[in-house]
């Protein structure tokens, strides 16, 4: 990030300015309930969230069989580039909405520079439909 570069806080100008991009690469939710293979895992992670039953990383599916970790569902990490304010509001309701209108799950990451939408493998192409269309929307009414 730029120095001097300031976050996006208006939902409007948020949704208008997301660029989602699709990651390389399919990434699973694993739990880890023991701290050795935590500690092993966590190292690969895309990202991690200690819970009260155990460490959630996200981890890219390969990492995760090599490991042999569990997990239920594939999914594709789609990137709104678009540097949100942490106390922006509307951008996760309304990027969720569009999907949930879909039946498409999305698994929101909000991290400092960007907000990540990890959604199941099979959705990902219609899931970038979506938000492209969400994206133009929001420009034609600025």
């Amino acid at each position: 990030m730029e120095s001097g570069t300031r976050p996006v806080k208006g939902t409007r100008k948020m949704i208008a300015s997301m660029t989602p991009i699709l990651q390389e690469g399919v990434f699973v939710f694993c739990s880890m309930l023991h701290n050795d293979d935590a500690k092993a895992a966590m190292r690969l992670a895309r990202g991690a969230f200690a819970e009260d039953e155990g460490m959630s990383l996200i981890l890219p599916k390969a990492d995760a069989d090599r490991l042999g970790l569990t997990y239920s569902s594939e999914m594709r990490q789609i990137t709104l580039m678009v540097y949100s304010s942490l106390t922006g509001v509307g951008l996760t309701a309304a990027v969720a909405t569009e999907l949930a209108r879909e039946k498409i799950p999305a698994n929101v990451v909000a991290a400092t520079q960007h907000d990540h939408v990890f959604v199941p493998s099979k959705h990902a192409d219609r899931a970038m439909d979506l938000l492209r269309d969400l994206q133009a929307r929001a420009r034609d009414d600025e």
